[in-house]
């Protein structure tokens, strides 16, 4: 007996109490908490959704495992939806909604906090700078990897990372280790947005971006703040708002560009070509372009921006992906150089690529010539998980039907 939808759920008391409980509250394991609504309260994904205000889909993946929580408005709304007791709100890291009578009869509770918030700064006490190192090693390995494999294949690796990073970021209290951890934490959301990004969960995108954005200026590197705040338009472009976008880069670029590396600003230069010219604005993308030749240095990347990969061919690959919207026959060249260039690590950069020649060799009304780039393009995105492109490629593919046929 499920119940109307809107009824509220009345999980009983004693539920709270038992050890299994107690465990899912500390643990923050929303499945292992929505598991204990169905099964002690009769509620189903649509109750609990309709309860918590929570989409019933991402009800469902908080129930599969393929979904965090990591918002404290949204713990705050499941605790009000399940109708926790304030012991139970206090387990799951929340205030207790009884203010006035903090302790009650939960001294444990609160002891249990204490003690767990201590054994927490100590632990983040032992962080040194070697430490960080590590750890920023450990999300460079997780670039690497996600260049080759896609974000699908290190999912449980980078919630990881993330969740070892925020913890010990949020309880050191050294200022100059807070910082450097605030750095790792920065790319390292960073790294998630732009996965996200590829396999179309744009609001996911958005929230790592925000996260990266506040990590990025507790850490106080101007290139780490304008890289993560200008990845964001890319969430943009790909809502179909890329004015917007093109806007964002430029007060990006017009703010630090006094402070910030040459390769960054190739990098927001191309990054505003790429706005524009899917806004269609042909003047505005070609002379960003031609700013990102003039300023990109030589070399294939700077050791202070291990984020940051971008040289002349990475550049001729975006000057062509940006000029084919224009028809220019130059940008045929651009590419080709591009891909003579690649070296075989980038799978994801590449599918886009052989997209782009895909897109090229269809408009010189030369289909067999873009069918293998197609192909090659399909294999690729399937086996990075990339929707971002495999959208591109199903496209594509039924132009190419169609000049084939």
């Amino acid at each position: 007996m499920h119940g109307n939808a809107f009824e509220p759920i009345q999980i009983p008391t004693w539920v709270w109490d038992r050890d299994e409980s107690r465990e899912i509250l500390k643990k923050r394991d929303m499945a292992g908490l929505f598991n204990l609504a169905v099964k002690y309260a009769g509620a189903s994904q649509v109750r609990i959704s309709t309860a918590t205000g929570i989409a019933q889909g991402r009800i469902s993946q908080h129930i599969r495992g393929q979904r965090q929580v990591t918002d404290l408005e949204v713990y705050e709304r499941i605790a009000a939806g399940l109708g926790l007791p304030d012991h139970a709100r206090m387990l799951l890291g929340l205030a207790p909604t009884d203010i006035a009578s903090p302790t009650g009869n939960h001294d444990d509770e609160y002891r249990e906090q204490t003690e767990e918030l201590t054994a927490r700064i100590e632990a983040a006490a032992a962080i040194d700078p070697m430490m960080v190192m590590i750890l920023n090693t450990d999300t460079n390995n997780l670039r690497l990897l996600d260049r080759r494999v896609g974000s699908a294949a290190i999912a449980d690796k980078m919630r990881a990372q993330i969740s070892q990073i925020e913890h010990a970021h949020h309880h050191a209290v050294r200022p100059g280790i807070r910082a450097e951890l605030a750095h790792v934490l920065a790319q390292t959301h960073s790294l998630a947005g732009w996965q996200a990004i590829n396999t179309g969960a744009l609001n996911d995108a958005w929230t790592h971006y925000e996260n990266a954005k506040a990590a990025a200026r507790e850490a106080g590197d101007p290139a780490i703040i304008a890289h993560v705040s200008a990845e964001q338009a890319y969430v943009l472009m790909d809502l179909g708002q890329p004015a917007q976008a093109t806007e964002l880069l430029q007060y990006i670029h017009a703010t630090h560009r006094d402070r910030i590396p040459n390769r960054l600003r190739t990098w927001l230069s191309a990054a505003e070509a790429e706005a524009a010219a899917i806004l269609g604005d042909e003047p505005t993308c070609r002379a960003a372009l031609d700013q990102a030749a003039a300023l990109l240095p030589d070399g294939h990347g700077d050791p202070d921006m291990p984020y940051l990969s971008l040289d002349v061919h990475h550049l001729a690959r975006w000057r062509g992906n940006c000029l084919i919207r224009f028809s220019d026959p130059d940008s045929m060249e651009d590419l080709r150089s591009a891909l003579a260039g690649m070296d075989g690590t980038y799978n994801r950069a590449e599918a886009a690529l052989r997209c782009d020649l895909g897109h090229a060799l269809l408009a010189l009304g030369d289909p067999d010539a873009a069918q293998p780039h197609i192909k090659r393009a399909h294999h690729l995105a399937t086996m990075t998980g990339s929707r971002r492109q495999r959208k591109r490629i199903d496209e594509l593919t039924r132009r190419l039907t169609h000049a084939l046929h």
